[in-house]
């Protein structure tokens, strides 16, 4: 691999775009330490360090944007509001027709949802910047924090509405920078900003639990940290690798004199067909009760119920509820991204076919039969992927700002393999041998 990124250098294009890729993620990685103006930083310093990993609500969000959310930065939100509007967009294509007809005509259709997906990412950064803005005013953003109150000094209207519109205004910058990355540079612009997001909270939260750890100094815990992290990369790389290949076969056509079709193919379905979606799904889902309960006034039964069960990630009514949210989901979004009927009508249109399966319904039908079946283990697959922060603070003690989370794991572990094999293509297109052999 080292070898294939020195042939990579040695390449004036792919050094060209390599650099220019490290460029933006070094302005990236700047502007999540620039403070937005009306906050006082020193007390956002000082609330953060009593914080200890403990995120509470905004802990999702804060890892998406490195670090940046509770620091109250001009790239504050990060690629959150972009991410949501990607997945509303998508969930969207299946309900309205307008979309579906869009997506269906090719790249003037997809540049069009790419349009609607930056003005939904604008709407949403403006939501969430108010609301991060209020929470920082209320103090709620730092509970048991005892100049909490003092983050934002002043609270008028102006200082409100210039804090929320640079923050937007940083949104935007980030989705700019990615497209410049996916137009200029290497891979995909938003996945890399999200992998350079999570992993740049890697060496604080490793060293964190190094300086809690109690045995040999902290450095049992924190190799033991390491192996496990090293296992769920060998197990998430095996797993987002594995597929079942369907044979189609495509009869042979003759047009005058000619020959047309007689290929084989195959479709592939990977048994992680929903990706990291369903984690995310299920993470936000379970925040809108306690971010409820948060806000309620008074000792309401319920407001304590959710208290007492719903916020903790230890609790076994979480643990349960977050694991049944994931197999929910996943399978709901295999649903919505993969369409059998569609799959099996295209293939009639062009003389497809799978051996000793009858074209049109009963392919279909065949389609979604396999489906279901490889979406139960990755369903499970994922769960047990999300579930291994709490098994660590369970096991050891760890806090919640455990480094080799599984929704963590899963995003590096994607980004890494689908950048990796970009790199590969363009090497293999000079002759020369590429990372994965």
């Amino acid at each position: 691999m080292l070898t294939a990124f020195a042939r990579a250098f040695r390449t004036p294009d792919l050094r060209k775009k390599l650099l220019f890729t490290l460029g933006i993620i070094v302005v990236y990685r700047v502007g999540t330490h620039i403070p937005i103006p009306g906050v006082n930083y020193k007390a956002v310093q000082e609330c953060v360090r009593e914080a200890s990993g403990n995120q509470g609500l905004f802990g999702l969000v804060n890892m998406f944007s490195g670090g940046a959310l509770l620091q109250i930065t001009i790239f504050a939100l990060g690629i959150m509001p972009y991410i949501t509007a990607s997945i509303i967009l998508q969930l969207l294509t299946v309900v309205i027709p307008r979309l579906e007809a869009l997506k269906k005509e090719g790249q003037a259709g997809t540049a069009k949802i790419t349009q609607y997906t930056r003005y939904l990412t604008v709407a949403l950064a403006i939501l969430q910047g108010t609301g991060l803005v209020a929470t920082a005013r209320s103090g709620a953003l730092f509970n048991g924090c005892q100049v909490a109150g003092s983050i934002v000094p002043n609270q008028s209207i102006f200082t409100t509405i210039t804090m929320v519109i640079c923050m937007t205004a940083g949104t935007a910058v980030v989705m700019w920078l990615g497209e410049l990355i996916t137009d200029r540079g290497i891979g995909n612009g938003m996945s890399i900003l999200m992998f350079i997001s999570i992993a740049a909270t890697f060496p604080s939260a490793l060293w964190a639990i190094k300086k809690q750890g109690t045995l040999a100094g902290g450095w049992i815990e924190f190799s033991t940290v390491i192996l496990v992290g090293l296992v769920m990369v060998a197990l998430v790389v095996f797993v987002e690798q594995a597929q079942r290949r369907i044979p189609v076969q495509y009869a042979k056509r003759m047009i005058g004199r000619r020959s047309y079709g007689g290929t084989s193919t195959y479709i592939p379905l990977k048994v992680n067909q929903a990706g990291v979606i369903p984690v995310i799904f299920a993470s936000s889902l379970l925040y809108i009760p306690a971010l409820v309960a948060q806000f309620a006034g008074g000792k309401s039964g319920w407001k304590t119920w959710i208290e007492q069960n719903l916020t903790k990630g230890d609790h076994p009514i979480y643990i349960v509820s977050y694991f049944l949210l994931i197999v929910f989901f996943a399978f709901f979004y295999v649903a919505i991204s993969f369409n059998p009927e569609e799959v099996a009508d295209n293939m009639k249109k062009y003389g497809g076919f799978i051996p000793g399966i009858r074209a049109g319904r009963p392919t279909a039908e065949y389609l979604s039969y396999v489906l279901n079946r490889i979406t139960w283990p990755g369903s499970l697959y994922l769960g047990l992927i999300a579930l291994v922060p709490t098994m660590a603070l369970v096991g050891f003690g760890a806090t919640n700002n455990f480094p080799f989370g599984g929704t963590s794991i899963l995003i590096i572990v994607g980004v890494g393999l689908e950048t990796v094999k970009q790199i590969e293509s363009q090497l293999q297109q000079r002759n020369y041998e590429g990372f994965l052999r």
